[in-house]
């Protein structure tokens, strides 16, 4: 026997024309209705259950519909409760318009079949705006139930039973997730995709690649079983246990902001099948890529495996310079006695691997494990400067290639081997087993240590010549290179500008006199002030925010003084055209006054928490402040009124 909705909806559990002051009181309404119809035992225990599932993200749906649920021991018999409220109440709905229409699922634990077919069936009938509408000009229950039964009959007709209508279970679509830093994109797109898909009642699991290693690891099972897979990266993942199934590649931020189109590829069979040929990551299909997007995929490799190394030894470093104040303006600065100095020593041999790691990982990105060597001993040569002609006299002077040589090698040197490697396929089958220990190793380690020698000195007037421009940089320059930088920060919030502008500010700092960068200081200000803007905005124009995006204003301060400009994500995905604007010119006049203050990083991350190491600490969280208000009134100005 089919089960309809009008068998789990009685005349007790409807309310028309209710008003209530807010979305705390329409779940106190439509849970006394449930307890009125008899469907729950326990109306404080239902009610927690609701608001867990609210606390997730919202139930309110476009069309002015909520329908809040949830399953649990408190429920009877699965039931609904249903509710109009003309004037309509703020339910946190995406689109900003109130809610009008609510239906409140009761299912008890062991009944999820019945829980999703009730709220596939609604989610399908409510769609129809004429059909709503109808729904709330009923005068009496008697006429609502009426409705719902008409409307169930012609969506769902009598003759499919729900039994072979039984939403799958089963996980159709994985993905993996992973963006350079593995702070919050990567995070903020697993949860997009699964959320996307309890909403499209499709099984979705997301494997998070974040800075903290992989969490929620895709099976050897789950693979087998699923649909497809969807890797929404902005690195290189490795694919090999990937074969033969249907893959997406997409960048990270696609995740975010294209969830429903990603999967709906992969279930309608719209997806390609990927095989693999051997190497990883490295063999992915350039074919399928623009150069800019591969060049900024192995740049960004290079750059999440560079990052642990300069952020934990330029805050050690500088925490050592904290502690031996005393020793200010002498030479021994820093390790003048036995605590300082074993800061300043831990920490400069972490920052001193800055350019050896990015060139390694740039070159492991383009040519996978033979590469990695290549890369690291290319870096290394970077940093060091070593030329021929030094060899030939050690008496020439030896002038680094720093960041610059350490990119030219990661990049030359990955082509190299990956070059090698194709070379080397056409060799027997009997020499395959001496091509990963000796013909990759000694040819690109020959050709590598040959190729930096040459052009080091080249590179290191480059790198020279930045340095004095950055050095002797003031006045209106230095002031508009802050605002610059600082207005790329917020550009894209974690995007490519953002990462060009942050990658800038990290090597200014092995640039910059005495290792105290006003470039990285001007960064770290316009990475910070976007989510402070926004958190001030959502406090003191409340109105141009809605409900959900309010609760979340103490978070954004808790990021923003932490830099973690995603934060502000969200409502730039919302509202771009107004939104990042605002966010631009705040991060620009905290990166101007930045400069023009004085203050210098000798760390490239840590937010409020490097404060104290930092050049003029008062005056930069001035500059920060001031750059937050400005964008907080910008938002406010431009930022239309919530209904």
């Amino acid at each position: 026997m089919t089960m309809r909705i009008t068998d789990l909806l009685s005349p007790n559990g409807i309310q028309l024309r209710a008003a209530p002051a807010d979305k705390s009181a329409a779940i106190d309404l439509l849970a006394d209705l449930q307890e009125r119809a008899g469907n729950i035992t326990d109306k404080t225990a239902y009610k927690k259950e609701i608001w867990a599932r609210e606390e997730l993200d919202s139930t309110a749906v476009e069309n002015g519909v909520a329908v809040p649920h949830a399953r649990c021991a408190a429920v009877k018999r699965a039931g609904l409760a249903a509710m109009t409220v003309p004037a309509g109440v703020d339910y946190g709905a995406e689109d900003g318009e109130p809610s009008t229409l609510f239906f409140m699922i009761a299912a008890p634990e062991g009944g999820g079949e019945v829980h999703m077919e009730m709220l596939s069936h609604l989610m399908v009938m409510l769609m129809d705006e004429e059909f709503c509408q109808k729904l709330l000009d009923a005068e009496k229950a008697e006429d609502f139930l009426a409705l719902i039964d008409a409307q169930e009959r012609v969506k769902f007709p009598e003759e499919v039973p729900v039994e072979e209508k039984k939403p799958d279970g089963s996980l159709r679509v994985l993905a993996i997730t992973a963006c350079p830093t593995g702070i919050a994109h990567t995070y903020m797109a697993a949860e997009a995709l699964e959320k996307k898909g309890r909403e499209l009642n499709i099984g979705v699991k997301a494997e998070t690649q974040g800075s903290g290693g992989a969490k929620n690891i895709l099976t050897r099972e789950e693979i087998a079983a699923c649909d497809g897979i969807i890797i929404a990266a902005d690195k290189n993942v490795d694919l090999a246990r990937f074969d033969g199934k249907p893959l997406l590649r997409v960048p990270v931020s696609d995740g975010i902001n294209k969830p429903q189109e990603l999967i709906e590829k992969i279930v309608s069979g719209q997806a390609p099948v990927y095989h693999y040929q051997g190497g990883g990551a490295a063999e992915e299909d350039a074919g399928t890529e623009s150069l800019g997007r591969r060049l900024y995929k192995h740049l960004m490799n290079g750059v999440s495996h560079m990052l642990p190394f300069v952020i934990g030894g330029g805050i050690i470093m500088a925490l050592s310079f904290l502690l031996d104040g005393g020793a200010a303006g002498t030479s021994a600065f820093g390790s003048s006695w036995v605590l300082p100095a074993f800061f300043n020593k831990a920490g400069s041999i972490a920052f001193g691997f800055m350019v050896p790691i990015l060139a390694a990982f740039i070159a492991q990105s383009i040519a996978d494990r033979p590469g990695l060597m290549v890369g690291f001993v290319g870096g290394s040569l970077a940093a060091s400067g070593a030329t021929f002609a030094y060899f030939a006299d050690p008496t020439v002077p030896i002038v680094p290639a720093g960041f610059l040589g350490g990119l030219l090698a990661g990049f030359v040197g990955g082509w190299f081997m990956k070059m090698l490697r194709k070379l080397c396929d056409k060799l027997p089958q009997s020499l395959e087993g001496l091509k990963p220990i000796l013909i990759y190793p000694v040819t690109g380690l020959l050709f590598i240590g040959a190729f930096m020698c040459l052009v080091n000195p080249v590179v290191g007037m480059i790198n020279s010549a930045l340095i004095d421009a950055l050095n002797s940089m003031g006045g209106t320059s230095a002031i508009l290179l802050g605002a610059l930088v600082a207005g790329m920060q917020a550009a894209d919030m974690g995007g490519p500008i953002n990462k060009a502008a942050y990658v800038f500010g990290t090597a200014s700092i092995a640039m910059a006199e005495g290792g105290f960068s006003p470039v990285m200081a001007a960064v770290m200000a316009g990475g910070m002030v976007p989510p402070i803007a926004i958190a001030l905005a959502t406090v003191f124009f409340k109105n141009r925010f809605t409900a959900a995006e309010r609760k979340s204003g103490p978070v954004n301060f808790i990021m923003g003084l932490s830099f973690i400009t995603e934060g502000a994500i969200p409502f730039a995905a919302s509202d771009p055209l107004h939104v990042i604007p605002s966010c631009m010119v705040g991060s620009a006049v905290a990166g101007a006054l930045s400069m023009a203050f004085g203050c210098a990083s000798p760390a490239p991350h840590g937010g409020l928490f490097v404060f104290p190491v930092m050049h003029n600490p008062l005056g930069y969280a001035a500059a920060i402040l001031i750059g937050s208000v400005a964008g907080m009134l910008m938002l406010g100005l431009l930022k239309k009124k919530k209904v």
